[in-house]
């Protein structure tokens, strides 16, 4: 894979306010990134300079080695799905996609003809003689995804267009959008607040947090090898506990309130340096007793929540909050309200010194 799509030095102010602060991405031709973050970090106003509809205050956009930062909307060749989907209700869905092949000067039979093989792709052979109102929200949803790769763009983006959908058929639309995207080899920005679309769905995640950008990162790295302690608090859920590294040479920590802690990070560490020590829930063994060769921290529960095949625990080691992810079976050990173990391995702490 190469560069492809280069955002360099991008600014973005309203005024005093400083919606981007010097954010630079690369994306590679055929990648999959999903930009992620919580409202107002900057995910959706990085998208809008990218297709156009906003304009930077400094820096710029490359696509392909040109730069794109002069160029109107519709001169960018940028296909574009919104939460909103904005189909036109008097036309049907062979026309919708049709319309910015029409709008390029394709004529009317070569064109309906790339529509519906388009609607083919997302799975509406036969549904191209329907209006909008005639169609599932999922349907209608695919029309627009159509309609945005009809004419071959140079990158498609994708804002939360997922948000109008309910659990099963969002879940169901990740599998599709993402098997679409591979078959075309489409270079692909998604937008989202969700965690889990951005998981299952994504090549590389971007975090961003207060117009900046946290980290960017394969999934499995922002979950298991966060940079930062926002990403490691912002994806998943997490038990982050202040610590001082005692001995970089041993690999051991200090928290003032659980203890020595020892920990596997192959970071380089300083002997006195202030860290934040991560370990995820289901990391964690929740037991009745102590359990030999690992580290154990005595723990009271305050709640327990049960998702049928799996239950999280929360409760109090000393002054700090923990989560303990258990099987559903495995919950009735412990009720709220009693005291209990809850221990690990080093393998199981993750070092964060930011």
């Amino acid at each position: 894979m190469t560069n492809y799509l280069q955002l360099s030095n991008i600014t973005k102010t309203y005024g005093h306010f400083t919606a981007l602060d010097d954010v630079s991405l690369s994306v590679d031709k055929g990648e999959f990134v999903t930009f992620l973050g919580p409202s107002g970090s900057g995910k959706t106003t990085t998208l809008m300079i990218i297709a156009g509809f906003e304009k930077a205050s400094g820096g710029t956009v490359e696509i392909g080695g040109q730069s794109i930062s002069q160029l109107a909307p519709h001169e960018r060749n940028i296909g574009i799905v919104f939460q909103n989907y904005a189909l036109f209700p008097h036309k049907t869905a062979v026309e919708n996609v049709y319309f910015p092949l029409q709008m390029r000067g394709v004529s009317r039979v070569q064109g309906l003809r790339q529509a519906e093989d388009m609607l083919s792709l997302v799975g509406l052979k036969g549904f191209g003689h329907r209006h909008p109102k005639e169609l599932s929200g999922g349907q209608q949803q695919r029309v627009a995804l159509a309609r945005a790769l009809v004419f071959e763009p140079s990158l498609l983006l994708l804002d939360e267009p997922l948000g109008a959908l309910d659990k099963n058929l969002r879940e169901q639309m990740q599998i599709e959008i993402k098997r679409i995207q591979r078959s075309l080899g489409v270079t692909t920005i998604f937008v989202t607040h969700d965690q889990s679309e951005a998981m299952s769905m994504s090549d590389r995640i971007v975090v961003f947090e207060k117009g900046a950008i946290e980290q960017a990162a394969p999934p499995l790295d922002i979950y298991h090898r966060p940079k930062t302690s926002f990403v490691a608090a912002f994806i998943g859920e997490s038990n982050l506990i202040p610590a001082t590294i005692t001995s970089a040479a041993a690999k051991t920590a200090e928290s003032p309130t659980l203890g020595a802690f020892d920990y596997a990070s192959t970071d380089v560490l300083t002997d006195g340096q202030k860290v934040t020590l991560l370990i995820r829930p289901e990391h964690i063994k929740l037991s009745r007793n102590p359990i030999e060769d690992r580290k154990n921290v005595s723990m009271v529960v305050e709640t327990i929540v049960n998702y049928g095949d799996n239950a999280l625990v929360i409760g109090r080691a000393g002054d700090i909050p923990m989560r303990v992810r258990v099987l559903g079976a495995d919950v009735v050990i412990i009720r709220e309200g009693e005291e209990c173990y809850i221990n690990w391995t080093p393998d199981a702490v993750f070092v964060i010194t930011r």
